[in-house]
């Protein structure tokens, strides 16, 4: 995958964490009352929607958008700011928001997701988790993959053409990643359960932390400093 030699696998494993993305909102869409924990673009929309008598719902909009408040404030001032190394860093984060995601995906298989606590506490926890995410995503501060920011990449693949071809191919699998995590998710609420979407989220996030923390035993990815 694109990247360079100076950011080691952190585009790749980006990559896998945008597809992740569209894992977790094609449920909190499809399954929790069409709300999204990831992009809070839509949320103001459908907040701004709620409040002015759309009958779109306040209370899982608010809900979601003010996790995910807390989840990138914790992420981005005060999680691990003891680890200098980006892989390190990546693999703390993801294992962290991994255990999040089996909590929620235990919950939507035990407590369910229909009205109730058990969707109010599916939805508080993906948020915060993807929140936490991209708080953590703007610290490794690699170029053109944002896991969750989009309309920004898409905007600057179609009028920056006077970018590189590299940076041209980035923003484009950036935007395949989040497409193709939709539709996966969306096939397998369909053919498995809503619990299966957020398994496979788990195993991406696994698999990321894992390559984070070999990362950081070798040389190839930059430190913060």
């Amino acid at each position: 995958m694109p990247g360079s030699r100076y950011e080691g696998p952190l585009p790749s494993l980006l990559v896998l964490l945008t597809i992740m993305t569209g894992l977790v909102d094609s449920v909190s869409f499809l399954e929790l009352g069409n709300v999204f924990v990831a992009n809070m673009t839509g949320n103001i929309i459908f907040l701004g929607l709620g409040l002015g008598g759309s009958g779109t719902e306040v209370l899982l909009t608010s809900l979601s958008t003010g996790s995910y408040c807390v989840g990138a404030l914790v992420g981005g001032r005060f999680a691990f700011k003891g680890i200098e190394h980006k892989g390190r860093l990546l693999g703390a984060a993801t294992a962290t928001q991994a255990c999040a995601l089996v909590a929620a995906a235990v919950i939507v298989a035990t407590v369910g997701h229909g009205a109730g606590p058990g969707r109010l506490a599916v939805i508080a926890v993906l948020a915060v988790s993807m929140g936490w995410q991209y708080a953590i995503v703007q610290r490794l501060e690699v170029p053109d993959f944002r896991t969750v920011v989009i309309t920004t990449t898409l905007t600057s693949l179609l009028a920056g053409c006077d970018e590189s071809r590299s940076r041209l191919a980035r923003k484009s699998l950036s935007i395949a990643a989040l497409l193709l995590g939709a539709a996966i998710g969306a096939l397998l609420i369909r053919t498995v359960s809503v619990s299966a979407p957020l398994w496979c989220a788990v195993a991406v996030l696994v698999a990321v932390a894992a390559a984070g923390f070999a990362a950081a035993r070798r040389a190839g990815v930059q430190s913060r400093t």
